[in-house]
């Protein structure tokens, strides 16, 4: 009898101790960061997306310079129209002229989706969050997230950048730091935002002195 209620013990405390650890394995846990400031921008909605376009432009001064991309981003099929000329490429072979071609395509697409860069880039990031922070340009009172890349890989290692936003986790300035250095390189405006395929984008970035402005055209998402 003592045997049986020793094992009927056992069998209970043990099955106690499952349900315990299953209920520690569903809690769900609290979302970074990186992943709050990616979802207020629609980061749940790219997996919908069968095709993106949009037209990249730069007035600087008294020039303007445009080009035209679209990705279709579940087989990474690329295509760069710029200057007249059209190229298409994919990820997995690419030459010279592609390789060459595609890292104005990274360049243009960061600035385009850089809150879903903090998912897709998180393993080769760093990143401090400060609650309050005056912004550089508004001198508002803002969060602060800055990220650092690491040495290796990628088109620009070891570069920083500072993002300020509110509570709603919408980015309205940031700071690109080349090579995490204290000096700002550039500092511009996140502004004019629309709602594309449930993507949420900022088309326009400006200087503070009017010298420079970088915005989008022509952006369409295809969606599933």
């Amino acid at each position: 009898m003592k045997k049986f209620l020793f094992l009927a013990i056992l069998i209970i405390g043990s099955a106690s101790s499952f349900v315990s650890l299953d209920k520690v394995i569903k809690t769900p846990q609290k979302p970074t960061i990186l992943e709050k400031v990616a979802n207020a921008n629609g980061f749940q909605n790219w997996k919908n997306v069968k095709e993106l376009k949009f037209t990249f432009n730069v007035d600087r001064d008294t020039s303007h310079f445009e080009r035209t991309w679209i990705w279709k981003p579940k087989t990474n099929d690329i295509t760069s129209i710029a200057q007249g000329k059209t190229l298409n490429y994919n990820w997995s072979n690419m030459d010279s002229t592609a390789y060459k071609a595609n890292a104005g395509f990274i360049n243009d697409k960061y600035w385009l989706l850089t809150p879903f860069q903090l998912i897709w880039d998180s393993k080769n990031i760093t990143y401090e969050h400060i609650s309050k922070a005056d912004a550089p340009m508004s001198k508002q009172h803002m969060q602060k997230l800055t990220i650092t890349y690491g040495n290796k890989g990628g088109y620009t290692p070891g570069d920083a950048y500072d993002f300020y936003f509110g509570d709603d986790f919408i980015i309205k300035e940031w700071v690109y730091r080349k090579s995490n250095q204290a000096e700002p390189s550039m500092i511009t405006t996140w502004e004019d935002y629309v709602d594309k395929g449930g993507l949420k984008i900022a088309q326009t970035h400006k200087k503070g002195d009017g010298s420079f402005k970088l915005y989008f055209t022509d952006i369409e998402v295809k969606t599933n």
